[in-house]
């Protein structure tokens, strides 16, 4: 058997959630494989609206198996939330998740690192979400970092020590008043609940699986272009969001893996600081992000808003190594008159197609425009029903990167899903 990828293709906030919950199904295992709970997954089913952080998103469907891979970092504060509000809605996770004992732990002081870095750095700040993910992820490198399989090997003694690191740092470098007590509180009874899940060694119980023919899929967080390697750099996130993430953060070797799910909008949207280039400040970014309610899942912050970016876009693909794409949010282009896909960029008066090292605020799109589909495409149920300039809108993209576009949503819920019958 294969692992089958799927990530976002983009700045993140794709709509990677309720893609996942929609072809859980067909998959035994469901993992997450990178990033922390700086990312937000939203799935809406059965008139419930859910958003999750560091649980998988197969996790609504009782017969899965969810894993927290060793690239994830975890705060137990939030995870203790999340299980506290999934069991809520009457489910019960203790025999369906199983979490890597080399996942990395997000401390109360990584927190307030976070915090004082941004703080420091003023106008030049990176737009963190300040959920202590960078500096958790420093310490991951600086091998310096506490780790689940911790939390029953000295494990006090190991915290300490490295909140007194932390705190030298605040001290001394960033001078940064703080207050750790309350959120320590909080933080060590998250640790309670944690250590009451399965905790495993991933790498070899995922492995297993394959050589038992059971079915995986890797759910990635936030998209290419916030990866620390190839994405606008520095305002990108802090782990290996690529399709080669999903190996070094699940224990995967390469030939295990199969299909490369790309999930991307119909338009473009990012949050925080860095370059946007094909980002919309009139009339047509406004009407964007009111009809696509682009507001950060997590953060709660307004989305930059713009149209399709297929330079940025194919950029993604070949990184990843993607072989089918899914379109999201098609419906939320329903009342434009004219629509936009960027299929150059003007650096420094050439174009060019291709993404350069440096991305800047000088780089500007050049449009292809088209017709708008003037459509409700939520009532939408079948591709037979697509109109003919929504299926102009696809048959370009295709084109033009070569992937065909598998599957398009068309509203919020797991039923407008489409999965359209390519030959």
């Amino acid at each position: 058997m294969k692992v089958d990828v799927l990530l976002g293709l983009q700045w993140g906030d794709e709509g990677k959630g309720k893609v996942v919950d929609v072809l859980t199904p067909k998959y035994n295992f469901i993992t997450r494989f990178q990033g922390g709970p700086n990312a937000g997954h939203t799935l809406e089913f059965n008139e419930i609206k859910h958003v999750l952080h560091t649980i998988p998103s197969g996790i609504f469907r009782d017969d899965k198996i969810n894993v927290i891979g060793n690239g994830v970092v975890i705060d137990p504060v939030i995870f203790k939330k999340e299980i506290e509000g999934i069991k809520k809605l009457g489910i019960n996770l203790s025999k369906t998740l199983f979490i890597s004992k080399k996942a990395h732990l997000i401390l109360p002081s990584h927190r307030i690192l976070d915090a004082a870095s941004e703080a420091a750095k003023g106008k030049s700040k990176i737009g963190s979400t300040l959920k202590g993910i960078g500096p958790t992820y420093m310490d991951k490198t600086g091998r310096n970092g506490l780790r689940v399989g911790d939390i029953k090997l000295n494990f006090k003694e190991k915290y300490d020590s490295l909140v007194d690191k932390h705190r030298l740092m605040l001290d001394k470098l960033y001078e940064f008043d703080y207050d750790i007590s309350e959120y320590e509180t909080e933080w060590f009874e998250g640790i309670k609940v944690l250590a009451e899940f399965q905790l495993i060694d991933s790498e070899q119980f995922l492995n297993d699986a394959l050589k038992d023919g059971k079915s995986i899929l890797a759910e990635g967080a936030q998209g290419t272009m916030l990866d620390v390697d190839f994405g606008s750099y520095p305002f990108v996130t802090s782990s290996n969001t690529v399709c080669a993430g999903a190996c070094t953060g699940l224990g995967i070797a390469p030939n295990r893996i199969g299909r490369v799910i790309g999930i991307f909008k119909a338009y473009c949207t990012r949050v925080g600081m860095g370059p946007f280039p094909t980002e919309l400040f009139d009339a047509d970014g406004d009407l964007l992000r009111a009809k696509g309610n682009e507001f950060g899942s997590t953060t709660g912050r307004a989305r930059r808003c713009g149209w399709l970016d297929l330079v940025a876009l194919k950029y993604s693909i070949m990184i990843n190594g993607v072989t089918e794409l899914t379109m999201m949010k098609s419906d939320v282009m329903d009342d434009f008159d004219t629509i936009k896909i960027c299929t150059s960029y003007l650096v420094n008066g050439e174009e060019v197609e291709h993404v350069p090292y440096e991305m800047t605020d000088d780089i500007k799109p050049v449009y292809t425009e088209f017709k708008g589909w003037k459509t409700d495409m939520t009532t939408v149920t079948h591709e037979n029903e697509f109109p003919e300039e929504f299926n102009a809108y696809i048959d370009f993209i295709e084109e033009e990167t070569g992937v065909p576009v598998k599957i398009v949503s068309v509203g919020p819920n797991r039923a407008q899903t489409i999965e359209r019958m390519l030959d």
